[in-house]
C-alpha cells in the first residue's frame, strides 16, 4: 500500500504516520513537498495551515495532494481529534478530487470519542474544554455544522449502524459514497468501532479518503492485508554523543506536568524563555544573555529542558512567531544537540525549518502518538535524533520516556513502579 498524509501541522503528521512505520512500512515526515521523500511507501506531510486563513488553508492543502499524490495511492486527512484549525475548509478542497471524507476524528485510547456527531473529551462535550474556550470562544464544535459552513453535504453513520452486520455496513458506506452526499460523519467510542470502520472502508470499491486523527489511522495501520511492500530495516540505537535538548513551545496543563516529571527524574538543566524577549527579538536587550545561557549548557555537553514562559500579554496566535524566534535562539548552537524533542507542532517546525532538516525518516514510537526519527538530509550534514509530541498529548511520562530513549537510558527501578 502506498499512502500520502497531510496534516496541518509537524507533531500531527507525525503522530498519524507512526502507526504505518511501527507496521513495517517506510514512512517519511516532510515539511514541504518539494524535499526528498525517498520511495517511502508512506508520505506525511505538515502543511502547516492551522492559522492560515480558510481560503489559504484549503488551496495549499490541495496543492500538497497535487504535487504529491501518485497511481493507487490512498488518502488519509489527518485533523486534530479536538478539531482546531481549517480542517474543514481542507477536507471541502480535496472532496471533488478525491470522493466521499470519511469523517472519524475519535481517537478514544486519548479520551476522544465521538457521539451522535459531536467530539467527547473525556466525556463532556468538546466545546467546554478549556482548549476549545481559549481558541474559538463560543463558536460551534458541531460536526455537520462545520462542514456544512463549508460547502459539503453530510450523512451520518451511527453506532447502531457502525456496529450492525458487515454486510449491511457495506452496503450502507457503498450507497452514501453513491449518493450526493460529499462526507460521512462517523460515530466511534472504541478502538473496535474504529477497527470495524478501517475493514469496512478498506473493503469497498468506492473512491473515498479517510479523515482522522491518530486513532483511525492507527487501525488502518494494523490491517495485515495493506502491508504489501517490504518492512525498513530495523536501525540500530544512535549513541549518546551530544546533549539532548528539550524544546517545549506548548503551554497546556499536559505539558506542564510533562515537564515537571522530567525535572524530577532526569539530569537536565531548566531556561524558561520570557515571552517578552522573544517577541522582540534580537533586538531586545536581554537576548544575547539568553543566547548565552543556551550555549553554556549546549556546548558544555548539558542537556537541557528549555521552555517558552507565560505572562499577562500572553495570546495563542502568537505561538508561531515565538516559536520561530526561541529556535532562531537555539540555531547557533544547533550542531552540537545530539537529540531533539520538541512538543508542539509549531515548536518542532520552527526549530527543524531553522536547522535545514526538511523530511525525517520515521523509526519507532516511544509512547503513544511520540514519534522518533532520524533526518533524512540537512543543509550542513547534522543529524540528530529528533522526537515530536504535540502540547496537549501523551502522558505525564511522555517527555522522560523521551528523554530516556535519546540517552540510551532505562529507567531506574524505583521509578518503573510509579503512577504517571
Amino acid at each position: 500500500m502506498t499512502l500520502l498524509i497531510i496534516a496541518d501541522d509537524l507533531s500531527g503528521a507525525a503522530d498519524c504516520a507512526i502507526a504505518f512505520a511501527g507496521a513495517g512500512l517506510s514512512t517519511v515526515v516532510t515539511l514541504d513537498a518539494a524535499h526528498d521523500t525517498g520511495a517511502a511507501s508512506v508520505v506525511a506531510i505538515d502543511t502547516d495551515t492551522r492559522r492560515l486563513s480558510v481560503a489559504q488553508a484549503g488551496e495549499r492543502t490541495l496543492t500538497a495532494w497535487q504535487t504529491l499524490r501518485k497511481p493507487g495511492q490512498r488518502l488519509y486527512k489527518k485533523i486534530d481529534s479536538t478539531l482546531r484549525g481549517n480542517w474543514a475548509a481542507e477536507v471541502a478542497a480535496l472532496q471533488p478530487h478525491v470522493g466521499l471524507a470519511i469523517i472519524a476524528p475519535a481517537f478514544p485510547a486519548t479520551g476522544r470519542t465521538t457521539l451522535n456527531g459531536r467530539v467527547m473529551v473525556n466525556g463532556q462535550p468538546l466545546e467546554t474544554t478549556d482548549t476549545w474556550k481559549l481558541e474559538h470562544a463560543d463558536r460551534s464544535a458541531d460536526i455537520a455544522s462545520m462542514l456544512g459552513d463549508a460547502g459539503l453535504r453530510v450523512a451520518k453513520l451511527s453506532l447502531e449502524a457502525l456496529r450492525g452486520s458487515s454486510a449491511a455496513l457495506l452496503q450502507h458506506i457503498t450507497e452514501i459514497a453513491h449518493s450526493e452526499a460529499d462526507a460521512l460523519i462517523v460515530d466511534a467510542e472504541t478502538t473496535e468501532d474504529l477497527r470495524t470502520l478501517a475493514v469496512a472502508t478498506t473493503t469497498i470499491n468506492a473512491p473515498l479518503f479517510w479523515v482522522g486523527s491518530g486513532g483511525l489511522a492507527r487501525e488502518l495501520a494494523a490491517l495485515p492485508y495493506l502491508l504489501s511492500t517490504p518492512a525498513q530495516t530495523p536501525v540500530a540505537p544512535r549513541e549518546k554523543y551530544a546533549p539532548t535538548l528539550v524544546l517545549v513551545g506548548s503551554l497546556s496543563s499536559v505539558s506542564e506536568r510533562q515537564c515537571a516529571l522530567l525535572k524530577e527524574r532526569a539530569d537536565i538543566g531548566e531556561l524558561v524563555v520570557p515571552p517578552a524577549v522573544l517577541r522582540q527579538g534580537p533586538a531586545h536587550g536581554d537576548w544575547a544573555g539568553w543566547e548565552l545561557r543556551i550555549r553554556a549548557y549546549l556546548r558544555g555537553g548539558d542537556d537541557l529542558l528549555l521552555r517558552i514562559g507565560r505572562d499577562d500579554a500572553f495570546n495563542p496566535a502568537e505561538g508561531a512567531q515565538l516559536s520561530t524566534q526561541l529556535a532562531a535562539m537555539v540555531r547557533p548552537h544547533f550542531a552540537h544537540v545530539g537529540g531533539l524533542v520538541a512538543t508542539g507542532g509549531e515548536t518542532a517546525r520552527a526549530m527543524l525549518g531553522a536547522a535545514g532538516i526538511g523530511s525525517l525518516q520515521l523509526l519507532c514510537e516511544i509512547e503513544a502518538g511520540v514519534a522518533f526519527g532520524l533526518p533524512i538530509s540537512t543543509q550542513d550534514g547534522h543529524r540528530p535524533g529528533v522526537v515530536t509530541k504535540a502540547g496537549a498529548f501523551g502522558t505525564d511520562h511522555a517527555l522522560y520516556a523521551a528523554w530516556l530513549h535519546m540517552n540510551n537510558a532505562v529507567e531506574p527501578a524505583r521509578y518503573s513502579a510509579d503512577p504517571v
